[in-house]
């Protein structure tokens, strides 16, 4: 079984960078498994910003639905593959799965159980990046509130699962596990 990284924080936090620069303790043959979908033009230059970022040592993989998949077909082929983020991944599903209504929640569970089995089984080391959702206000919509919830149970799921939890604040890293 690989040596999973689990990466917490608030937004511009610095999860990215310190998760990029844990990727690259493993080795230099490194993977970028992006979930984001650049569906406009401020995303598309943010994109472009953090491949920009990251340099031509990172092969980049865009998958923003099917991530037990993708980390299943990259097994063995990199000294580490780093998945940023789950939040966007969690949000892409939310949207996937909208007009399943009641069985949303059941839908993204069983995603969430492929990713763990999957991850289970690699040989390769993965760190995973995800936002804190959960220190915030309540939000005012059901979808709003259901997605936190979501993607708390996830963040909770996958730091029990991980052999190393960090959650960063302000760009300092504090290691909880």
């Amino acid at each position: 079984m690989a040596h999973t990284i689990f990466i917490t924080g608030g937004a511009r936090s610095g999860k990215s960078t310190f998760a990029e620069k844990r990727a690259g303790e493993f080795g230099s043959r490194l993977c970028y498994l992006a979930t984001a979908q650049t569906l406009d033009s401020e995303m598309d230059e943010r994109v472009r910003r953090h491949c920009e970022r990251r340099g031509d040592e990172w092969n980049t993989i865009e998958e923003p639905i099917h991530l037990s998949q993708a980390l299943a077909r990259s097994d063995g082929q990199y000294d580490a593959i780093l998945v940023d983020c789950l939040t966007l991944w969690l949000s892409n599903l939310l949207f996937r799965y909208e007009n399943a209504a009641e069985e949303i929640e059941e839908r993204i569970i069983e995603d969430l159980q492929r990713l763990k089995n999957t991850l289970q089984g690699m040989v390769t080391p993965v760190v995973l990046v995800s936002n804190e959702v959960g220190m915030g206000i309540v939000p005012d919509n059901a979808l709003a509130r259901m997605f936190r919830d979501i993607a708390g149970r996830t963040n909770q799921a996958l730091a029990a699962a991980a052999d190393e939890v960090y959650v960063l604040i302000s760009g300092i890293p504090l290691k909880l596990k």
